[in-house]
């Protein structure tokens, strides 16, 4: 037990004072903030961006106004000819040009956008769905029925979800946490088990694992190699955590902050102070109820079971991957080699993540059950399901049979990893492998 704690501290202490390990622990958090954050700060620059387009008419009796315009697309009216617009065009002041044909309403397909350089998707979909709307606007004044009426007539719905016992959940949020523990371990897995097999093919290359394996066992070196990067990878996960979390949130509170007080100067300018003070606190009581919505949500999942469970099913579905890439790299002399083995072996992995999609949409079927009791794919499926609130016995048997596949998986990889290691110069197979699985000590 001593030699194989060495070994672990040995295999812990080596990466960690990688560059590699501290360059991606650093960057791993800004990559994935800068992937939370994107959207926001793209949208924060997207407004700047304003588009003004003239637009051509030839329907005066049914546009009698000046068709609506957004924050950054603005329609204007114009009298001139197609031809003379055309000639006429500014493209410092005009984005484009919408012309309107006089048989546009017996043929919405007729009405077309001139722009001097490739038409934005943005600015397309926003006028066609302005022409959509203009269009059955007068088709139902046409027809005596006022738009009044018809918007009084729809009707939004927002069905809230409870449980029996009275907590309220939310299905979006219940997915996106199932599906990122899922995907999480699904990457874990292939990152740090890949990286015992190049462990293992660069010592004994190197002819380096000769000497070890003339103080420890070769069981031993394997599972000191396996559970010491098992920790690394716990390590550098925790680390992405809580680097992740600070991160984003210092960067969210920022513009939250920049939002609120660009809101306030508005208000300031163009309401009295009286006014003003009312619409802050109708602001503030919204963001409070938005935010005890969250709150409320956030405490229909059982965290503390999902981190339990991520961390029992990424240490089990790593250890027992990890064994058949020890195995895989005790096999062979080099990487290349290894194409031949790694495919049964990712199979099953990738099939669970396939599988995921389908578990999110029906978390109760047979084929969720049964995917999140087998060994080679319980990690990840039953991950995606504990967020939605898994049986009791089902997971402990889940948890039980992951436990008995590792022990299982890391016997047989031990009884070839103990012949393979000091193999060298020789084309393995399967059916190689089958006659170490056999071979006496």
């Amino acid at each position: 037990m001593n030699k194989i704690l060495l070994i672990i501290q040995r295999e812990y202490l080596t990466r960690v004072k990688k560059k590699s390990f501290i360059v991606m622990t650093i960057l791993g958090p800004l990559l994935m903030a800068s992937l939370i954050l994107a959207p926001l700060i793209i949208s924060k620059f997207d407004k700047d961006q304003t588009y003004t387009i003239k637009v051509i008419d030839q329907n005066p009796k049914i546009f009698t106004t000046t068709l609506p315009s957004s924050e950054g697309i603005t329609l204007i009216n114009d009298s001139i000819t197609l031809p003379d617009a055309k000639k006429s065009f500014d493209p410092d002041k005009y984005y484009g040009i919408l012309y309107l044909p006089s048989d546009f309403i017996k043929n919405p397909n007729s009405a077309v956008l001139y722009t001097e350089k490739q038409a934005n998707i943005q600015v397309t979909q926003y006028i066609e769905r302005v022409m959509k709307d203009e269009i059955e606007k007068g088709k139902l004044q046409a027809e005596g029925i006022k738009q009044e009426t018809l918007e009084s007539i729809k009707t939004d719905v927002n069905l809230k979800t409870f449980t029996l016992s009275g907590k309220e959940n939310n299905a979006l949020l219940t997915t996106a946490v199932g599906f990122a523990g899922g995907i999480a371990i699904y990457m874990f897995i292939f990152l740090y088990g890949v990286q015992v097999m190049r462990g293992v093919i660069e010592e004994k290359t190197n002819r380096i694992v000769e000497v070890i394996i003339s103080s420890v066992k070769p069981f031993q070196l394997m599972m000191g190699k396996i559970l010491g990067i098992a920790l690394v990878g716990l390590t550098q996960f925790m680390l992405w955590i809580v680097l992740t979390f600070l991160i984003s949130s210092t960067i969210t509170t920022y513009i939250a902050k920049e939002k609120m007080d660009a809101k306030n100067v508005a208000m300031s300018l163009n309401t009295q102070q009286a006014n003003g003070i009312d619409k802050l606190s109708d602001t503030k009581e919204m963001e409070k109820s938005a935010m005890e919505s969250i709150m409320s949500n956030m405490d229909s999942i059982n965290f503390p079971l999902v981190l339990t469970c991520f961390v029992i099913y990424f240490l089990g579905g790593y250890l027992l991957y990890s064994a058949l890439f020890a195995a895989i790299g005790a096999a062979v002399d080099n990487e290349t080699e290894t194409q031949q083995f790694m495919l049964p072996v990712t199979i099953p992995l990738i099939l669970s993540f396939v599988v995921a999609q389908s578990v999110i949409t029906n978390p109760e079927s047979q084929l969720s059950f049964w995917f999140s009791i087998i060994p080679l794919t319980s990690p990840v499926v039953m991950m995606v399901r504990v967020a939605f609130g898994v049986p009791t016995w089902q997971l402990i048997l889940s948890i039980s049979l992951l436990i008995l596949g590792f022990i299982g998986t890391t016997w047989l990889a031990a009884r070839i990893y103990r012949t393979g290691i000091l193999l060298y110069g020789k084309k393995v197979n399967y059916k190689e492998l089958s006659k170490w699985l056999f071979y006496k000590n």
